[in-house]
């Protein structure tokens, strides 16, 4: 899994520094949506902290997950 910032160019999402394959699905959240949701002051205190540790790199590559969960017999 990775943690992508892109940007809207004539309706297409742009990413930078980052490559995906061909046919890759991704799932996009965005800021400023006219839906909202609501979060308790924890929820979004719990968000607002996992985002910030993403954005500084601090975060479980998928390979690490993997290699860390139990061996499936």
């Amino acid at each position: 899994m990775q943690v992508a910032t892109g940007t809207v160019v004539n309706g297409k999402i742009v990413l930078e520094g980052v490559s995906l394959t061909e046919g890759a699905v991704v799932t996009v959240v965005t800021r400023g949506s006219d839906e909202s949701f609501l979060l308790t002051e924890a929820q979004e205190n719990e968000l607002l902290a996992a985002m910030t540790e993403i954005e500084r790199g601090d975060y479980v590559s998928l390979e690490e997950l993997l290699l860390s969960l139990p061996a499936h017999n």
